[in-house]
């Protein structure tokens, strides 16, 4: 009689139990999918971004895109101040002049005698306007034909920091979409274990399981409550990092949204292609920066020709004893001419810097050495991890459906009595990394052919 009392005593508290248990589980989910409907903004008022919508964005709000894309005016700007001295200059100045004490000077007189004499006027106010035109100048040649390398070197900068903003919020936009959908096949999970706490529960209560099955369920479905737990704590600051590559307003809310079919065709790539180093940005950026120095051995050896201009002074002299008058009479006068100077000797620095410039040359012919290796080092890599990535894709897809086969014939031979619970926790265990390891094989797969695409040059930029 006391026997049975105990019995029933101890399954009035795991009835209890179960009570809180079920409570707890029912809370949790609510919260956790309140938190993730939050942190993935699925309120109707706030916009949806896509994959590409994503990508525009950042390229036109994106601080860094719009510094260097400045950078162009500022090297237009730049290249005209330079240019500019071909242009004519055209100055005005003046002097106004009172001379306390004029000068003295000697003049001979009748019988040959120099006499000190004062001479000059009191008061003198001379404008002159003064124009030259520059005719030749090494420097400014070197200006004219280096111009379109600045300009240039300012645009492949602008597009390099783009095709790093688009490969980066790609990849920022997968690690979130990989998130959410783990926390999505966790809360499947979540929902299939709390039905098997119950089912095993209620197993329990009629005697037909062991306590220790109950235990297990209650285990298996608290791992996996951890798991969804971490997951959706890691949405916030996976939004966090996407809208800091894209510029996004970090006050402000986006959905993430794509299509599942369109990311089944983006998978795929010609993993025949051959590398053309001319493709990477890298490498175009390089040439320009071995033209430009050539540019400047060029100029170098040309600074020794002559600077040659044309002038043309006109003055307009006042000249008057008493100030009250200066300007009462005027005495203009101009004149034009050519000037000219040869650097004859200059301490042998042109040859030195000649001899300098030739040597950076050098040193970029074997940046461009190093650069080659790299890039052939950066194609096969990724070339290897994608072909790699996607053998190992197709596989775990295999594992996900056998997985689920599995876990549903166990399933059906638990309920019969057929096989042990012990056998239902290994199916789901082995379903729910199936699933988990099949979303991140799926996202490693389409952020390493965006590497692969980077390697080849073939990141789009211009959207």
């Amino acid at each position: 009689m006391r026997s049975l009392k105990t019995g029933k005593s101890r399954r009035s508290t795991e009835r209890n139990k179960m009570k809180y248990l079920l409570l707890f589980i029912a809370v949790f989910l609510n919260a956790q999918t309140m938190a993730y409907a939050q942190n993935n903004n699925t309120a109707d008022s706030i916009q949806s971004f896509t994959l590409a919508d994503c990508i525009g964005y950042a390229l036109k709000h994106q601080p860094f895109v719009n510094q260097t894309g400045i950078n162009i005016s500022v090297a237009k700007t730049t290249n005209a101040i330079n240019l500019a001295g071909w242009l004519p200059q055209v100055n005005l100045s003046g002097n106004l002049i009172h001379y306390n004490t004029l000068p003295t000077t000697f003049i001979s007189d009748s019988s040959g005698i120099p006499r000190a004499t004062h001479t000059g006027i009191i008061n003198t106010f001379i404008p002159e306007l003064s124009a030259t035109e520059t005719i030749f100048n090494p420097q400014l040649l070197y200006a004219a034909k280096s111009a379109h390398l600045y300009i240039n070197q300012a645009e492949q900068i602008y597009d390099s920091t783009k095709i790093f903003i688009v490969s980066s919020v790609s990849k920022s936009f997968y690690n979130l979409l990989l998130t959410l959908e783990q926390i999505n096949v966790l809360k499947e999970d979540t929902a299939r274990l709390d039905r098997n706490v119950m089912d095993t529960y209620h197993q329990y209560v009629g005697g037909i399981v062991d306590e220790t099955d109950y235990d297990e369920a209650v285990i298996t479905l608290n791992n996996s409550l951890g798991q969804l737990r971490q997951q959706v704590e890691n949405v916030v600051p996976q939004y966090a990092i996407l809208k800091q590559l894209m510029g996004f307003p970090p006050e402000k809310q986006f959905n993430v949204s794509f299509d599942t079919a369109q990311m089944m065709q983006d998978i795929a790539f010609d993993t025949t292609r051959t590398l053309d180093y001319d493709r990477r940005i890298e490498y175009q950026q390089l040439q320009t920066v071995k033209k430009l120095q050539h540019q400047l051995t060029n100029y170098y050896g040309l600074a020794f020709l002559p600077t040659v201009s044309a002038f043309y002074n006109y003055y307009y002299e006042y000249e008057n004893n008493t100030f009250s008058n200066l300007f009462s009479n005027a005495y203009p006068y101009s004149y034009a001419g050519l000037s000219f100077n040869i650097p004859l000797f200059t301490g042998l620095s042109r040859v030195e810097n000649v001899h300098k410039s030739k040597l950076q040359e050098q040193i970029v012919d074997w940046e461009e050495v190093s650069l080659r290796s790299q890039i052939y080092t950066e194609y096969t890599t990724a070339m290897a991890n994608y072909k790699s990535d996607l053998y190992n894709w197709s596989l775990l897809k295999d594992n996900k459906n056998r997985a689920k086969n599995v876990f549903r014939i166990v399933s059906l031979q638990y309920k019969q009595g057929i096989v042990a619970y012990l056998n239902m926790i290994v199916a789901e265990s082995n379903l729910i990394a199936a699933e988990i390891g099949y979303t991140n094989a799926l996202f490693q797969l389409l952020s390493g052919k965006i590497d692969l695409e980077k390697a080849l040059g073939d990141i789009p930029y211009n959207h």
